[in-house]
């Protein structure tokens, strides 16, 4: 798991950040997955660990072994082109998603001052079908962003779920 201790950012980097999350999460909840791969790096990494609940001394509520999703940009592309197949059974229909991001920190990287962290919380809305039901999922979101070609690109993205017990049947979204 990836926390920043570097600088702070300036203000403009800062927006420029929330920015490129804000637009990332419209492509996701629109339904434009194709367009999302276009805010990745080419080697991307998107993890979603497993919580464990463990005693207050234990170093990590989070499994070290173990992930919901371990995912690369190319392994994302794979699951984009079934979501977009006949064969995307869990999708079908499409389940509607809204983000919600909110508390943003930042920071340059010590090492490489074109890359910036950022943690924020989100809370992600699922409905799905016809009925009066929605699920939510909530936690903290590590993501770090390097710019390429003048452009900031997703590099890494670590979910931290509040939840223990998934409150779904399936993940067959995007956080």
């Amino acid at each position: 798991m990836f926390v920043s201790n570097g600088m702070k950012v300036s203000p403009e980097l800062y927006q420029e950040g929330i920015e490129l999350f804000l637009n990332e999460a419209e492509a996701i909840d629109n339904g434009n997955f194709k367009d999302w791969l276009n805010f990745m790096a080419d080697d991307f990494a998107y993890k979603i660990p497993i919580r464990v609940t463990r005693e207050k001394a234990a170093k990590t509520e989070f499994s070290e072994m173990a992930s919901l999703m371990d995912e690369t940009k190319s392994s994302l592309e794979m699951r984009i082109l079934r979501a977009y197949s006949e064969y995307n059974w869990a999708e079908d229909p499409a389940s509607r998603t809204r983000h919600f991001l909110t508390n943003f920190r930042a920071s340059i990287d010590l090492d490489n001052e074109n890359k910036l962290h950022f943690k924020m919380n989100f809370l992600l809305y699922r409905g799905k079908f016809d009925l009066p039901s929605f699920q939510f999922l909530s936690g903290e979101r590590h993501d770090t962003i390097t710019k390429i070609n003048g452009e900031w690109k997703l590099l890494k993205r670590l979910i931290l779920l509040d939840h223990a017990t998934i409150p779904m049947n399936n993940m067959a979204i995007f956080i």
